[in-house]
């Protein structure tokens, strides 16, 4: 069973660092691309970034460029987003995302989302 779990959200003060951790399991990590995707309330879902499957390549949203970091552990099967000196921001719901194939069945997964509020 393919499963993505995210962790690392929380509270965060403002000027203060997130990291944010998907450990993944139930498909061969190493062989697939992953993604990050976040949802504020009362809104739809915002690509955030992904990274390849060899962590070679890496690709952001012109909203995150350059104040984002995402990275992977193909020993460890996850990926990890980070960011340092959070500005105060409204909540946001962050999700890992993959597209995995599965007995020839290619499907999306999603884990369950962790939650990150910026405020003092």
């Amino acid at each position: 069973e393919v499963q993505l779990v995210e962790s690392g959200g929380g509270l965060v003060q403002p000027g203060g660092s997130l990291r944010l951790s998907c450990a993944a399991s139930g498909f061969t990590f190493s062989l697939y691309a992953m993604s990050w995707v976040r949802q504020a309330p009362g809104k739809g879902l915002e690509w955030v970034s992904a990274i390849a499957d060899s962590g070679v390549s890496t690709a952001y949203a012109d909203s995150v460029k350059g104040r984002f970091t995402i990275s992977r552990d193909n020993a460890k099967n996850t990926v990890y987003l980070q960011r340092n000196s959070l500005p105060p921001a409204y909540p946001a719901v962050y999700y890992c995302n993959a597209a995995i194939t599965i007995a020839r069945v290619r499907r999306n997964y999603w884990g369950q989302g962790t939650q990150v509020t910026v405020s003092s």
